[in-house]
């Protein structure tokens, strides 16, 4: 498995911006437009969120970002590696990154909406081996047969 360069990301890079677009139709594609909460890029580069992206030499593997809702809480927004990386270890890195940076902030708890059809099932898998589990809806997300809401309780680093 590569070791990731994981950065800070400005989300200015072509490779970035064609991953995350890829991602919004993927989204599209797979829910109802009422049940897409991928962010556009222009929202990711916000002051509440934090971007990142994982790197093997100079091939990006994955992006993810870290919300912060308020001082004590954080949501994990677009989580996504590239297909070519899917399986190998980018998605964890940067899933790492963000919990480890996320109780580095002092949040005691960080939450995560993710789709509940089959596609989604590699996500949440990876949510739960790294403690996320089912949780009560939060912010302005509603569960149903498309929407799932994940949690973890988080203890300072």
């Amino acid at each position: 498995m590569p070791e990731y360069r994981i950065i800070e990301d400005d989300l200015e890079s072509a490779e970035v911006t064609d991953l995350l677009a890829f991602h919004l139709a993927e989204m599209h594609a797979l829910s109802p437009p009422c049940k897409v909460h991928a962010m556009p890029v222009e929202r990711l580069r916000q002051p509440d969120v934090t971007f990142y992206s994982a790197w093997d030499g100079e091939k990006l593997a994955a992006v993810g970002a870290l919300r912060e809702i308020d001082p004590a809480r954080g949501e994990l927004k677009s989580m996504r590696a590239t297909p070519a990386y899917r399986g190998k270890g980018a998605g964890e890195a940067i899933l790492l990154r963000l919990v480890a940076e996320a109780q580095r902030r002092g949040y005691s708890w960080l939450g995560l909406e993710t789709g509940r059809p089959e596609a989604y099932l590699p996500a949440q898998s990876l949510y739960r081996k790294h403690g996320f589990a089912e949780c009560e809806d939060f912010g302005d997300y509603v569960g149903d047969e498309f929407s799932l809401c994940m949690s973890r309780v988080l203890h300072p680093a």
